[in-house]
């Protein structure tokens, strides 16, 4: 096979058949896509820079390791890649599934919008839902070789039920493997036995195969978000913050450990949450209309003067929504949650942080732990200052003193400096 040499890049593909897709980083991806998958295109007749190739003309054509390096690598989906890396000018329409079996993807979504319209979930909810349904839907297509989820379970078809059960499970023995977190396999197994349970009740599967699959296996480990996930420590937040080069680095490493917001959110902040017009005595705030347990505000306890620099570069930019972390490969929108995974990841590789921090690899939700660790230590050390009040008043320990004597906001505003300490220590230079 003749050499292949991306345009603008001095690397050489002597066989392109035994690309180490894995071994490439972002933009190494990008040339091999320009210079290996866009000549294949074209001779099927294809634009490369008009038309994405679905993840069947993927696979049918020797890329899967292509989806595989996306996927497990950098945390994007191949629909990411050919927005945000390739820059390709295609505009897309709905969601990108990791299937591209029609009968699939209309019972996935049939089951969505019985959720929305019938359940009332807001919008925030069916995306997560769509996401979890879709790491089931990715695994089962590399477990099975197959797109088809749909005509396993049919109740018209003629495949045994012991093998519509074996396919669901292999696809769950990968994603057993593959994700650390019980909460995550839980909650995952949840939407994929709602949704074949959906499907049975249309009269559309005869059969459940994920019912009763969570026996199988044992994740019981963790009651909430951040219970099974470790926790940055104060010298890995300074090194992270260090290895920042500019302003929006260094935003991103603010929203996740002193603001302790999920990826998602700081993906799709925007100007308009931010209050910071307030009076003295308070302290500024971000407002979500929609969170995961609801709407809810979250102080601004440091960070501020990096925020009022951000809003203000982009002050004089009349085409500007609002943002504040826009998508640079797009006209409009911000990034995506895996973007900010992959800039995290970049920099924990940058601040030279362990390579694993409590058994996990650095991720972003290791910064909403340190957030959440800091806040709830600072109620210790409040119960601590009082304990000599409480012992001059006569009473039984400093929690009757802070529960009958000391104000909600004078507790509010005690916790709040020593929180606003913590984050100072973390976050300047010694």
């Amino acid at each position: 096979m003749n050499d292949v040499t991306t345009p603008g890049s001095d690397r050489d593909w002597e066989d392109v058949d035994d690309v180490s897709w894995t071994l490439l980083d972002l933009d190494e991806l990008v040339d091999a896509y320009w210079a290996i998958v866009a000549p294949v295109m074209e001779t099927d007749g294809l634009d490369p820079k008009q038309e994405k190739p679905t993840h069947s003309w993927l696979r049918d054509h020797g890329f899967r390791p292509l989806l595989y390096a996306l996927r497990e690598y950098h945390d994007r989906t191949f629909a990411e890649f050919w927005r945000e890396d390739l820059g390709a000018e295609a505009v897309e329409s709905g969601y990108d599934w990791a299937t591209d079996h029609e009968r699939t993807i209309e019972a996935l979504e049939s089951f969505l919008t019985s959720r929305r319209e019938r359940k009332g979930l807001a919008n925030s909810s069916i995306d997560t839902l769509r996401y979890r349904l879709n790491r089931y839907v990715a695994a089962y297509c590399e477990e099975n070789d197959t797109d088809d989820l749909v005509t396993p379970v049919a109740r018209d078809g003629d495949i045994p039920a012991y093998k519509a059960v074996d396919a669901c499970w292999a696809a769950f023995d990968r994603l057993h493997a593959e994700l650390d977190g019980g909460q995550t396999k839980r909650r995952i197994h949840l939407a994929v036995s709602n949704w074949y349970a959906h499907l049975v009740r249309r009269k559309w599967a005869a059969v459940n195969p994920a019912d009763g699959l969570d026996d199988e296996f044992d994740w019981s480990n963790g009651n909430d978000d951040d219970t099974d996930t470790p926790c940055l420590a104060t010298e890995h937040i300074r090194a992270l913050y260090k290895a920042a080069d500019d302003q929006e680095e260094r935003l991103l490493v603010l929203a996740l450990c002193a603001w302790g917001l999920r990826p998602n959110e700081v993906a799709s902040l925007r100007a308009r949450q931010f209050v910071l017009d307030i009076s003295t005595d308070e302290v500024p705030y971000i407002t979500f209309e929609e969170r995961k347990n609801g709407p809810g505000e979250v102080s601004l306890l440091y960070g501020k003067e990096v925020l009022e620099d951000r809003l203000a570069m982009f002050a004089d930019h009349e085409d500007w929504d609002g943002y504040l972390f826009p998508s640079p490969h797009a006209s409009s929108g911000p990034i995506s949650r895996w973007t900010v995974w992959n800039r995290f990841t970049q920099l924990a590789e940058q601040a030279d942080l362990p390579d694993e921090i409590g058994g996990v690899s650095p991720s972003p939700k290791m910064g909403r732990r340190f957030w959440y660790d800091a806040y709830s230590s600072s109620l210790d050390v409040v119960l601590g200052s009082l304990d000599e009040i409480a012992a001059e008043q006569g009473s039984a320990s400093a929690d009757v003193v802070l529960q009958n004597y000391l104000s909600d906001s004078r507790a509010r505003k005690l916790r709040r400096e020593y929180m606003h300490d913590q984050l100072a220590d973390a976050f300047e230079a010694d």
